[in-house]
């Protein structure tokens, strides 16, 4: 059990506590250890009873004294009027050094000095490096506890200073220095590794652009298992400590390894719809960080059609355009009611604003035809039938196939 300081004695006389019958002369302080009263003194040790001349014993019951009301007895355990209390002069560690001994889990601090002479406790500063969501940043870091052959750290990630002090509180209550030894734990003695995975979508065009795409990240996304629209490119980072030197990238869908890659930040588009766990693991040639994981899921394709648009610059609803999900392939015509083509566009992000060679079109009812395949279409997926520019069919009635999409029917002009 680590002792603890109750009173601090500093002037010639000062009674203790526990209503003992006894006070300690000179320079020392009360601590409890155990069960006993310990009075541990700076110069000598130096006792005095409170209630006049008194029998002083051992601690076996054997006689110390007899009849006298001061005594500068060895160390040790003694009794006075039945009350038990034991007494020691403070001695500190002579040529307290450390060595330091990284390893992949721990940092062990072996340590040379008399240390043995009674329980020392001690306090331990240094740097450890902390993961802010962004970077690794240096972290004041503490630990204490009793003073043994060594200490046992956590791992250290990066050059630090490390400063070992032993029983700063008691020595701080006898007077005393404080005793601190410290050592500069370099960057090339570091090994041990680990990494945090941060990823970053890349997206296409500007918000009001992209705002009809359902589940489109944006730029500063970080994947965390959230479902989104392909094709999704995303860059992944590995973020290691200092030490890392080789690189581990593991994709997976589902179950199923599609991907691997040594390099220290990797980007991958993923084009078909599912969940994706993306795994990384650093390494140097003594160890191995522990593989951490994000997953990416893709959505299934989807594609709806509004039937009215309102291109009067109020700047809701201007343009047409389709609401979509995971398109890797789509084209537009829309027809006026004499079947001439009027405006076509391939990009699904786009749309038509109402407008014919950059004059407002007519109010009234227009035909679209839309062709789309999903990022779940068969690679080899092929439309039904030709376009339908003068016959109004509902071509996607029956969807032919998962992921191809063939529209068409009446869209509404107002303004």
């Amino acid at each position: 059990m680590r002792r603890l300081i109750n009173i601090v004695l500093l002037s010639l006389v000062v009674a203790s506590a526990y209503a003992l019958d006894v006070e300690c002369v000179g320079v020392a302080t009360q601590v409890i250890d155990g069960h006993d009263t310990l009075f541990i003194f700076r110069d000598e040790i130096h006792m005095r009873s409170k209630v006049g001349d008194v029998d002083w014993y051992n601690g076996d019951g054997t006689i110390y004294a007899s009849n006298i009301d001061e005594v500068y007895p060895d160390a040790g355990c003694y009794r006075v009027n039945g009350c038990r209390f034991c007494v020691e002069l403070y001695k500190g560690i002579d040529d307290l050094d450390f060595t330091i001994e990284p390893t992949c889990d721990n940092t062990i601090l072996h340590l040379t000095g008399d240390i043995y002479s009674r329980a020392h406790t001690y306090s331990l500063s240094y740097n450890a490096l902390a993961w802010n969501t962004e970077a690794w940043v240096d972290s004041a870091a503490e630990m204490s506890g009793d003073l043994g052959s060594y200490i046992l750290m956590p791992a250290l990630y990066g050059a630090t200073p490390i400063r070992l002090c032993y029983d700063s509180e008691l020595r701080h209550a006898l007077g005393l220095d404080s005793a601190c030894v410290e050592v500069d734990f370099p960057a090339d003695s570091v090994i041990a590794v680990k990494h945090e995975i941060t990823s970053l979508a890349t997206t296409r065009g500007e918000e009001g652009e992209r705002s009809n795409e359902r589940n489109r990240p944006t730029s500063q996304t970080l994947i965390v298992g959230s479902e989104y629209s392909g094709p999704l490119e995303v860059a992944f980072y590995s973020n290691p400590t200092p030490a890392a030197q080789f690189y581990k990238w593991s994709i997976y869908k589902s179950t199923d390894l599609i991907v691997t890659r040594n390099d220290k930040d990797i980007r991958y588009v993923f084009n078909e719809p599912g969940t994706y766990r993306v795994v990384c693991s650093v390494n140097n040639n003594q160890c191995t960080s522990d593989s951490t994981e994000v997953a990416v899921a893709v959505a299934e394709s989807y594609l709806a059609v509004p039937n009215v648009f309102t291109p009067n610059g109020d700047g809701k609803n201007d343009e047409f355009r389709v609401s979509y999900r995971s398109l890797r392939e789509f084209h537009c015509w829309v027809y006026n009611r004499w079947g001439k083509l009027v405006y076509e566009w391939d990009d699904p992000a786009k749309g038509w604003d109402g407008t014919i060679n950059g004059r407002p079109a007519a109010e009234g009812a227009y035909f679209y035809v839309i062709r789309a395949l999903g990022t779940d279409a068969a690679k080899n997926a092929s439309y039904i039938g030709l376009k339908a520019v003068y016959k109004k069919m509902k071509l996607n009635a029956d969807k032919a196939a998962l992921g191809v999409y063939q529209l068409s029917g009446d869209i509404n002009l107002l303004r």
